[in-house]
């Protein structure tokens, strides 16, 4: 069929404007005055859902706001995910712990990784986790599904900047200090302010590894905490699961969370469940 010459002119307009338009909007051409279209990563937008990301750091704490679980009921899924994995590890076989549980840091890096993931089939045979009644799940987002993509823990002090995302400070390994200094945030020396999925620091002086972590797991009458031992003397340390009452009594002052015990920190929460809605 022969196309009539007065429409193929038209046509080839429609078409390099779809094209311009496309590059525009990829990046790869500048519009009037210098400015280039600017279009948010891929996991930017299936953070935002949408919607553009708040880059603000409005507690200056070094978390951007686009990673705060604002919503109350993110947060408590958050918090019931990060303690029911930490506990599961505690009380599964010691063959089947994930290679990269081998102190308190790491215990809390992959609770916490772990927490913010999607939890689908692939999830729980990936992870061999076995729940009766699984958490709700977080809305907000998900891991790795962010700016910051597999760097989820921040290393280097300061407020947030954009330039952050790709100069070094966000990293996938974080130790014991730098989880408390810089992605968590003091609440109190009273441990019965403590919520679950909260932790207990502890600075232990005169010892090699002198920052040790704790999560708190349960609260009221009951209340327990999750840890690892790490190390000692080049032997590999175990998980622990103990009621808070114990760990008030243990034989050694030192591992008290007693306001008293100048080794205890106090409770500390995570930066992105700071602040509400």
């Amino acid at each position: 069929m022969n196309v009539p010459s007065r429409l193929v002119l038209p046509a080839s307009l429609v078409l390099l404007a779809i094209l311009l338009l496309w590059l525009c909007m990829a990046g790869y051409v500048r519009l009037p005055g210098g400015r280039k279209v600017e279009q948010l990563p891929r996991s930017s937008q299936a953070v935002a859902g949408g919607a553009a990301l708040n880059w603000g750091d409005r507690f200056g704490d070094g978390t951007p706001d686009f990673l705060r679980l604002t919503d109350p009921a993110d947060q408590a899924a958050f918090r019931r995910w990060f303690t029911l994995i930490a506990v599961y590890q505690a009380i599964r076989p010691r063959v089947e712990l994930p290679a990269e549980i081998v102190d308190c840091a790491s215990l809390l890096r992959f609770s916490y990784r772990e927490a913010l993931k999607r939890h689908n089939e692939a999830w729980f045979q990936t992870t061999g986790i076995e729940v009766p009644a699984p958490p709700g799940e977080i809305r907000a987002w998900h891991y790795p599904d962010t700016p910051l993509g597999a760097a989820l823990f921040r290393v280097k002090p300061g407020a947030f900047e954009a330039a952050d995302l790709t100069n070094g400070t966000f990293a996938q390994f974080a130790d014991a200090r730098t989880l408390v200094e810089r992605n968590a945030y003091f609440v109190s020396r009273d441990v019965r302010q403590a919520q679950p999925g909260d932790l207990l620091f502890y600075r232990q002086f005169g010892q090699s590894s002198p920052w040790h972590s704790m999560i708190v797991a349960e609260v009221g009458t009951r209340a327990r905490v999750v840890y690892h031992t790490g190390t000692d003397h080049g032997r590999p340390g175990e998980l622990r699961r103990v009621l808070l009452s114990e760990l008030l009594d243990h034989p050694q002052p030192q591992w008290r969370p007693d306001a008293q015990n100048p080794n205890f920190l106090g409770v500390y929460r995570w930066n992105i469940l700071r602040g509400n809605l």
